[in-house]
């Protein structure tokens, strides 16, 4: 590539949960998709934040489709990545644990309790195969991409698992491909915290989340934006910069109504 030409640019997409006609809709809109359903992105960079499945109706058919995006990217000189979200966790937790009971001082816990309170779909249960589960079981929790720290949860519990991306992205592997169902809840329940970033010292908190693992701006789906707001799903236009500009929320809370947002990166608000 030459100094003149552009860098191809990165895209981010939040939390699909299960609404894959949404998901291919919003893709074709920003050109990365093809009235086939195939990569149209041609060297771009596309990062899904995870939470693919549970409270929609096909979560299933949003894995299958980023898994071909995966191979299609590739092969075009592009990049479709893909992060963990806590709902692969409750996922995954349910289809190796069941209704196990989780040793806790706090009552009965099971995956099984866990994913149906949250939106689990016997269909996505029952379509999974062993390529999908372990496709599913190598995703990384955290990457860098275009100079912006890329996380699903706005959260710091990630530090629980390493002092750096590659340490945390290996245990947190190593855990899921375990069957130390313990250890497992540990990662959904760590998963589930959020709102880091938030309040008077949240620019210094992404501040030095940042000094540890790099970027230079952070990037989460996991909370909706309206939820952050205090407004309506539908109300929702675009990612909620925030923290002294310092994070990124890009949940547009399509379960609930919300768009389906895929921003371009570096993203900045019209005047």
């Amino acid at each position: 590539m030459h100094d003149d030409q552009p860098a191809s640019p990165t895209y981010v997409v939040g939390d699909v949960h299960g609404h894959r006609d949404e998901l291919a809709g919003a893709l074709r809109e920003k050109g990365l998709l093809d009235a086939d359903d195939d990569w149209a992105g041609g060297e771009a960079t596309l990062w899904f934040l995870g939470d693919f499945v549970d409270r929609g109706p096909d979560g299933v058919g949003v894995i299958d489709l980023v898994m071909r995006l995966e191979r299609q990217a590739a092969k075009a000189g592009g990049h479709c990545g893909t992060l963990l979200g806590n709902h692969e966790i409750l996922l995954l937790g349910m289809y190796h644990f069941g209704d196990t009971e989780v040793p806790s001082d706090f009552g009965p816990r099971s995956f099984a309790r866990s994913w149906e309170i949250n939106g689990g779909l016997l269909a996505d249960q029952d379509r999974l195969t062993p390529q999908h589960i372990e496709w599913l079981t190598s995703r990384p929790m955290l990457t860098l991409a275009a100079d912006h720290l890329l996380m699903h949860s706005d959260t710091l519990e990630y530090l629980d698992w390493g002092t750096d991306i590659e340490e945390i992205n290996a245990r947190g592997r190593e855990i899921l491909e375990g069957s130390d169902i313990q250890a497992w809840w540990d990662v959904w329940r760590r998963m589930t915290t959020r709102y880091a970033f938030r309040g008077p010292d949240g620019a210094d908190v992404a501040q030095q989340l940042m000094d540890r693992l790099g970027g230079e701006r952070i990037v989460h789906g996991h909370s909706v934006i309206a939820d952050q707001l205090g407004i309506h799903p539908a109300q929702i236009e675009g990612p909620y910069l925030y923290a002294g500009g310092k994070a990124l929320g890009i949940d547009g809370g399509l379960f609930v109504g919300g768009p389906c947002l895929i921003v371009s990166l570096p993203w900045e608000p019209e005047d």
